[in-house]
């Protein structure tokens, strides 16, 4: 049924309980595992000097947080690649992600609302449920 999941992984605890759930699924279905994991570069501390430094800072984080994922699903038996992202729209960038890599399900945990409006999911969650073409599994 899933032969694609997307993993959108934010490095917070609700995305390492999702985690649980991804690599159970994935082996179930016997379907690939893509890595997300989008990172903000700060815009307002572009004119600093230290702005490249910090940049470059984030995206290793970014690279690790997907590096350690795949390697764990490796080890399960469960076919996985990673893909870091730059965007100031974490969604916009899942959403995307998602449709240029033709997958059937989208994982991810939810953090827990930034605004009142979002009273049970938060905003990228929120954004994300609404906007994909494909399925959405969400973990809290």
């Amino acid at each position: 049924m899933f032969r694609r999941i997307l993993f959108a992984h934010n490095a917070t605890p609700a995305a390492e309980r999702a985690l649980i759930y991804l690599e159970h699924m994935a082996r179930q279905e016997e379907a690939e595992v893509i890595v997300l994991h989008v990172y903000q570069s700060p815009e307002r501390y572009m004119s600093t000097s230290g702005y490249g430094a910090l940049v470059e800072q984030l995206e290793e984080v970014a690279h690790e947080v997907v590096s350690d994922t795949v390697e764990f699903l490796q080890k399960a038996g469960v076919q996985a690649l990673g893909v870091v992202a730059a965007g100031n729209s974490t969604a916009r960038v899942i959403i995307e992600t998602a449709r240029d890599q033709d997958v059937s399900l989208i994982v991810l945990g939810t953090r827990g609302p930034t605004k009142v409006t979002d009273f049970l999911l938060g905003d990228v969650s929120t954004e994300v449920l609404r906007y994909a073409q494909c399925p959405v599994f969400l973990v809290p």
